[in-house]
């Protein structure tokens, strides 16, 4: 009998990405204060009705439980706005409906986001026993007067108490910083970042400070009254935050995420390495058999779409090949470990010269390089990975 699915690219990638483990990402939208530099789908609200908030996340879960049948669940991650606040009930409601749903394939990631709050830090032995086994701290700063410059409501003391906490109760801990402050020095970020890995977590995320459109930094950028570190100077601390992390044995994997060898984010992963991923609540969007699913983004608009149809959907997008392609590639190339380039094409159907351009690659072979089936950038050319790419990628 002729295995029709070992010859058929296409048939290939759908068995590849069911057998694959899918994600689900669950936003919850609220926080007490929106910070100047955030752009992210995040709401304050006087009053979050939790009872009718727990019925329609749920609902929307079963919504895409039902549409992804037969699936294996690698990770949960509670993302927002600041899920800490949810009520544990309700976290452990999600993770009990997201196990009945697709079968749990070996111990499951499950993180959850959390502010580095004393009040937030009082509930995360009931959100350990909900079940979240990895946490994430948005510490982003540890001087007091960079954290009221973020906008942050925690100070140095308060957010490395939190992490005390957490670090008792998960197993799994990652905290977030901001660099390239206005007027950060080298000196002091060295330091900062010492500081940082003597708590000894498993996983760092180390992000650049950006200007980010609608928000309250950007107006100040506008008005000449905020300035961030030019090129040079962000490259110089981009350069010196992978040497120190690398030497402490918490390496970069993706360019602003680092970790112990088998402690990087599995759900995280999952977006760069482009596999499926189910994501519901205000805002969230998936990747469910080559469709983009978008759900509706303000928090009251969500909740009248669920309760008028059952989920919180606004589109359902399919992507071309040529979209795969490009999406594969652009998540792919951020991680250390590069992206599988001829897979990659063969799954749409195309060659390798269709989908990058090889003489491209070959003339920055300090940049970027092919070693069989795969392309990744080298270390010297991550800092240089937003001009590398329109040049490679077709």
């Amino acid at each position: 009998m002729i295995d029709l699915v070992s010859r058929d690219p296409a048939a290939q990638d759908r068995a590849a990405r069911a057998a694959a483990p899918l994600a689900l990402y669950i936003h919850w939208p609220f926080c007490v204060s929106k910070c100047p530099y955030c752009d992210f789908n995040s709401h304050v609200r006087a009053t979050v009705d939790e009872a009718e908030w727990h019925e329609a996340l749920l609902a929307d879960l079963a919504h895409e439980a039902a549409l992804l049948p037969g699936r294996r669940l690698g990770s949960i991650f509670f993302g927002g706005g600041t899920p800490s606040l949810m009520p544990p009930a309700t976290v452990a409601a999600l993770i009990e409906a997201a196990t009945k749903a697709w079968a749990p394939l070996g111990d499951v990631e499950i993180t959850l986001e959390a502010n580095p709050s004393s009040v937030e830090a009082a509930r995360f032995a009931d959100l350990a026993a909900a079940g979240v086994n990895r946490v994430s701290l948005g510490l982003q700063a540890l001087d007091d007067a960079a954290l009221r410059f973020l906008g942050r409501a925690h100070g140095v003391d308060e957010g490395l108490g939190a992490l005390a906490v957490a670090q008792h109760h998960f197993a799994r801990v990652s905290f977030d910083l901001i660099y390239a402050r206005p007027g950060q020095t080298q000196a002091a970020w060295d330091a900062e970042l010492a500081r940082a890995l003597s708590f000894g977590t498993e996983h760092l995320s180390l992000y650049q400070l950006t200007i980010e459109p609608g928000t309250r930094f950007a107006t100040e950028a506008a008005a000449g009254r905020l300035t961030i570190p030019d090129g040079d100077t962000a490259a110089d601390l981009f350069e010196l935050t992978r040497a120190r992390t690398a030497a402490a044995g918490v390496p970069a994997y993706e360019i602003s995420n680092h970790a112990r060898p088998g402690a990087e984010s599995r759900h995280n992963l999952a977006y760069w390495r482009y596999r499926d991923y189910a994501g519901i609540g205000p805002g969230a969007h998936g990747r469910r058999d080559h469709l983009a699913t978008f759900r509706r983004k303000k928090p009251e608009n969500w909740l009248a779409a669920v309760a008028r149809n059952g989920h919180g959907l606004e589109s359902e997008e399919p992507l071309d090949a040529a979209t795969r392609v490009s999406e594969a590639l652009l998540m792919g190339l951020r991680l250390r470990e590069g992206v599988d380039v001829e897979g990659i094409a063969a799954a749409a159907g195309m060659r390798v010269e269709e989908i990058v351009d090889l003489a491209a690659i070959a003339a920055l072979p300090e940049l970027i390089v092919r070693e069989g089936s795969r392309l990744r950038v080298t270390e010297a050319g991550m800092i240089l990975l937003d001009a590398i790419l329109p040049k490679v990628v077709r």
